[in-house]
């Protein structure tokens, strides 16, 4: 059995990608997309006609529904090869703004149901401040299931937790690339490495927090940067992995176990955490990574909407 069939005995894979004509030799589960995978994969002269139609069908409407139409066509055809569930953003540039996120949500929802797309099927993904958790709050009350994304540090977790969301991605590589620049020649690649790789470690507390304090919402680690980061979090609820890591798993024999589980989580001595808005700001803020690496990554998903814009104005 290769590592990636290993995997699936225990931990959901999801494919993280845009490209969903690569989706079907992995066969995940789910598949989560972004700004800046859409960006990438309409870029591909064997995309060009679904992003021509698309803007030549709704070219008389505005440009944020022109880019939510596009970004559902891409989620149907990913639904159309996975059995589960696509994650579809909302603009980032809606980021610190609760309303207009519920107002965004809703509409991704209302053209996939009239794509006879089952609300379960999706998630919405919103970036995890206070504002987008508050966001996500409001819209599993009402039945839309929500990914927390760009997310960091413990804080955001447990707000997400307390919002009851559906499911949050803590971003592993993103983590280890913050520490390793800032430990520059310092930085020792095989000591920090498996389960002393930060972003594993930050991933790992969030999990056994969760489990811990039987808190529902599923965690599933993102932004991998090499298959260590992957096989030191066998067990977790869900992994979503780009195409590049689905085919080294594949390619490899070695032996996987699960590296964390739920009833150790259980029996750990754990205390108990909450936060209220002004707690929130100020334990993100005491986390100079978390807070410089949920800017940074608002400003890039909003510069790719830019940019996207730009290619649809073009098409």
């Amino acid at each position: 059995m290769n590592q990636l069939d290993a995997l699936k005995q225990f931990t959901t894979v999801v494919a993280d990608t845009g490209d969903f004509k690569q989706l079907a030799q992995f066969q995940p589960q789910d598949a989560t997309t972004n700004p800046s995978l859409i960006l990438k994969a309409v870029q591909k002269p064997e995309y060009a006609p679904l992003l021509q139609s698309t803007v030549a069908q709704w070219k008389d409407r505005p440009m944020d529904e022109v880019i939510d139409r596009l970004l559902v066509r891409f989620g149907c055809e990913i639904l159309a090869t996975i059995p589960g569930r696509v994650s579809t953003e909302v603009d980032a540039r809606l980021s610190f703004d609760t309303s207009a996120t519920v107002t965004r949500a809703e509409r991704i929802i209302e053209l996939y149901q009239a794509q006879g797309i089952h609300i379960d099927r999706v998630l919405i993904k919103v970036a995890a401040t206070w504002e987008g958790i508050k966001a996500a709050e409001k819209l599993e009350q009402r039945g839309i299931h929500t990914n927390l994304t760009l997310l960091f540090s413990f804080c955001q977790a447990v707000a997400c937790g307390q919002a009851r969301v559906q499911l949050i991605s803590p971003f592993v590589g993103r983590i280890y690339d913050w520490y390793k620049k800032q430990a520059g020649a310092s930085w020792d690649e095989a000591a920090r490495s498996g389960a002393n790789d930060p972003g594993v470690q930050s991933v790992t507390q969030i999990y056994n927090h969760y489990k811990h304090f039987g808190i529902a919402t599923e965690v599933m680690g993102a932004s991998f940067r090499n298959v260590g980061q992957i096989t030191a979090l066998a067990g977790c609820d869900l992994l979503t992995i780009a195409p590049e890591l689905l085919a080294q798993l594949a390619a490899s024999d070695a032996p996987l176990q699960p590296a964390i589980n739920a009833d150790a989580a259980r029996a750990m001595p754990l205390p108990a955490v909450q936060y209220d808005e002004a707690g929130f700001r100020f334990a993100l803020n005491e986390d100079a990574m978390a807070t410089e690496k949920l800017a940074e990554g608002i400003r890039s998903f909003a510069a790719d909407a830019v940019k996207l814009e730009k290619l649809i104005q073009a098409a």
